[in-house]
């Protein structure tokens, strides 16, 4: 950083005690000679006790001035500083520190402190995190819970048609299903995010990937009376986990079919170059605000409320980080009202062999 100073002690430090040692023993010189000149009736005593006490008194004087620049310098910063790392360690992260000099003067000590801020403050955020997603994950579990609970005490008074029979079996089936996936979903992001599982990168047909993913939602587009247009090339080889990388396309696909109203449509496009394979996954849905999207890969977050029954906030959560594992990246175009688009970028397969040779 520019302006930061690599020592406490400025070389104007040491110049003072430079000039004052030479200003002491000029006049203990001068001393000496007075002395022998004028105290010709002093005693050797008296002549060796002067010169012992002026140098006993610089020496007390320069150690007093040491000491105090010393705790000025080091003592009270470091205990300030052991105090507010006490107060993290109890869980305080509210805890901020200023710094001993302005922007333009900082030291390597200010900048220990910008770092702690910086810590404390992740942590802070950290923790917040885990309070939210502990709370957001008991919200999750109890309302499929609560669904089989409710439709399960409704059977077991009995009394019901084979109509309401079959409805309320339904209904337990699909919150089992609903609380199984949230389950799936949250052990999958938990062992990505702790890197317990271990990517196999390989090369494979991610054209091929992209169709049979699209297929599989057939009956849905078909239920909705969503039209799904495909622009995908023949082949486009990538460089990634061909397993996890089905979450990502069915997740996306998932959310373009869910926010999208029947009658609207579905665009998958997909296209490449020498280093990269892009997919995209266009909807005419509802579209997000800014606020909204600035959200949308954050765990249990669900911008539309009204489609909240159909998901848990953890789909595009678990997409991200496997794209980030995979070294690839995502990006979200949306407007309110005029649909999302979701752009995947990966790398192309031997594209860093062709960029090594480049180099």
């Amino acid at each position: 950083m520019k302006g930061k100073k690599d020592s406490r002690f400025p070389p104007s430090l040491f110049g003072v005690y430079l000039g004052v040692l030479l200003l002491m023993s000029g006049i203990h010189t001068g001393l000496i000679v007075y002395m022998d000149t004028v105290g010709s009736a002093w005693n050797d005593v008296i002549k060796t006790v002067i010169p012992i006490a002026y140098w006993g008194l610089i020496a007390v004087g320069l150690t007093i001035f040491t000491r105090k620049k010393m705790k000025q310098t080091y003592d009270e910063p470091l205990q300030q500083f052991a105090r507010a790392t006490g107060k993290v360690a109890k869980g305080d992260f509210s805890v901020y520190m200023p710094t001993l000099h302005t922007s333009d003067k900082l030291d390597y000590l200010d900048m220990m402190i910008l770092d702690f801020n910086k810590m404390v403050e992740e942590l802070g955020s950290i923790e917040t995190l885990k309070t939210d997603f502990i709370s957001n994950v008991s919200h999750e579990m109890k309302t499929p819970i609560a669904v089989i609970k409710n439709y399960a005490e409704l059977i077991q008074k009995g009394k019901l048609d084979e109509t309401q029979r079959m409805e309320y079996t339904q209904a337990i089936i699909d919150a089992s299903m609903r609380l199984s996936d949230l389950i799936s979903n949250i052990l999958k992001l938990n062992k990505l995010e702790n890197q317990k599982i271990d990517p196999e990168i390989k090369e494979y047909d991610v054209c091929r990937q992209l169709c049979e993913s699209i297929l599989r939602f057939e009956n849905v587009w078909e239920k909705r009376e969503i039209e799904l247009e495909a622009d995908i090339e023949d082949a486009a080889r990538v460089s990634a986990d061909e397993n996890l990388m089905e979450l990502v396309w069915s997740n996306l696909l998932s959310n373009a079919m869910k926010y999208t109203e029947p009658g609207g449509s579905v665009v998958v496009k997909q296209w490449s170059d020498a280093h990269k394979v892009m997919v995209s996954v266009t909807d005419t849905g509802c579209g997000m605000r800014p606020e909204i999207k600035a959200h949308i890969f954050d765990k249990f977050y669900q911008g539309d409320t009204s489609h909240s029954g159909e998901g848990n906030g953890l789909g595009l959560a678990l997409a991200k980080r496997v794209i980030d594992l995979m070294g690839g990246e995502i990006l979200v175009v949306s407007a309110e009202g005029k649909g999302s688009t979701f752009t995947v970028t990966l790398p192309a397969a031997g594209a860093e062999t062709e960029i090594g040779r480049m180099m």
